[in-house]
């Protein structure tokens, strides 16, 4: 409205704005878009809630969410020591346990809690 712009829907001539420039072809218009925005907002509205009702039903069946966890390798620890002490280059480790650098580095801090527990 404050920018003078018209609203022509091909289908709903009613919500033709280029026409009817008279107060009630805009009442018309404007009550009619309101409307639309409302039953629009409405139905995001419940969207909302099936899609989080559907997510709280299959948490409670035991459906995991996200990417798979990766399993650590059982000589982890073994491959930690050997690349602290500089004897196996990070590349070869992250070869060997299939990871990126940036799991690497959050799976070895994980790690070393879990060991200090």
């Amino acid at each position: 409205k404050e920018k003078g712009i018209d609203i022509c829907v091909i289908d709903m001539p009613l919500l033709d704005t280029r026409n009817g420039k008279d107060l009630m072809g805009t009442f018309i218009a404007d009550l009619v878009l309101q409307i639309l925005s409302f039953v629009a907002q409405n139905e995001r509205e419940n969207i909302r809630k099936r899609q989080a009702q559907g997510i709280a039903v299959a948490k409670a069946k035991g459906i995991k969410f996200g990417r798979p966890e990766i399993a650590l390798p059982e000589n982890f620890g073994e491959l930690v020591h050997e690349w602290k002490k500089k004897r196996l280059p990070l590349s070869e480790v992250l070869e060997v346990c299939k990871m990126s650098e940036a799991t690497f580095y959050r799976k070895l801090r994980e790690y070393r809690l879990l060991k200090q527990k």
